[in-house]
């Protein structure tokens, strides 16, 4: 099935164009950028301009940062196109729940993606605690930004999320393996005195069993990365490392079979897209986000040193 691809920018590079490329379902028609471009694919200068001249391609993928999303997201939509979004799935719940209503309303496929959630040792992880009195999980959640989105300044404006940007990745995680939901209690933001979003973060979670549940994201992180998940339970610990690519059981690393034999967290994704193509409907999960959303209304803020790229 021909796909489009809607914002050329370093994920869509890095991860989507091979994903794609990859894929036995999908095979890259299009592409939409103000600047980018992928070599003897035709490219359009916006969504419009596509929709009206290829009418042949029925699914789009959306890149774009997460403020001018929803536009983009709604025009396809209305044009009769399946959506596929990269995370977070819009700037607010608002948009989210519009987006849903839309493609209901014109019955058409809308899938918010969460790629950490395709990372190797997940599933393995959610089927070890499906069982287990969970005692305490603690995320630790560090990069660097400079590496990571270099040259990103929407990520630093109102809607651009900040350190929540990758910290998203690591609520997917813990909002797909835990069999209970939690919600957000407080919160401390780490604020630059010359931005508007977050560059560190700790979070502090109700869980109904008990467990003490905690997070801390920082995007300033020098030499090691570090995308760990720690979960006690009563019958030992379980770490996710490197963000959920490897597992570790008490301490020993672990080969836990995962139950999906697709390599890679973008071709799951596009898999999955196929599939759910296939059924209709939509899958919108949005707890990661609420959980975002929460920790930014419920948040102390402390203003820190300015950052400087």
């Amino acid at each position: 099935m021909d796909i489009a691809l809607i914002g050329i920018g370093k994920i869509a590079i890095d991860q989507h164009v091979p994903a794609i490329a990859a894929s036995s379902d999908f095979s890259l028609a299009a592409t939409v950028s103000r600047h980018g471009y992928v070599e003897g694919v035709e490219s359009f200068p916006n969504i419009h301009a596509l929709l009206k001249a290829r009418d042949d391609i029925r699914v789009i993928s959306l890149c774009l940062p997460p403020v001018p999303r929803f536009e983009a997201a709604a025009a396809a939509i209305r044009a009769g196109r399946h959506v596929m979004l990269e995370k977070p799935p819009g700037a607010t719940l608002a948009e989210c729940y519009a987006l849903m209503s839309l493609a209901n309303k014109h019955k058409v496929s809308l899938f918010a993606t969460w790629h950490s959630r395709e990372a190797d040792k997940v599933a393995s992880a959610k089927a070890w605690l499906a069982n287990k009195e969970l005692r305490s999980l603690k995320v630790t959640w560090k990069e660097d930004v400079r590496r990571w989105h270099p040259g990103q300044d929407w990520i630093w404006e109102p809607g651009g999320m900040g350190v929540f940007d990758p910290g998203i990745n690591a609520l997917s995680i813990v909002t797909e393996i835990l069999p209970d939901n939690i919600h957000l209690t407080s919160a401390n933001l780490e604020v630059p005195v010359n931005r508007q979003t977050p560059i560190a973060a700790q979070l502090e979670f109700f869980h109904p069993g008990g467990a003490e549940v905690s997070a801390d994201f920082d995007f300033r992180q020098e030499g090691e990365q570090i995308w760990n998940i720690e979960a006690v339970t009563d019958e030992g610990t379980l770490t996710l490392i490197d963000g959920g690519a490897r597992i570790r059981i008490d301490g020993a690393e672990d080969a836990l079979e995962d139950d999906n034999p697709l390599s890679g967290e973008y071709p799951r994704l596009y898999a999955k897209m196929a599939s759910l193509l296939l059924r209709g409907g939509i899958d919108m999960d949005l707890r990661p986000m609420i959980h975002v959303c929460d920790a930014l209304a419920l948040g102390r803020r402390t203003t820190v040193d300015p950052f400087i790229e």
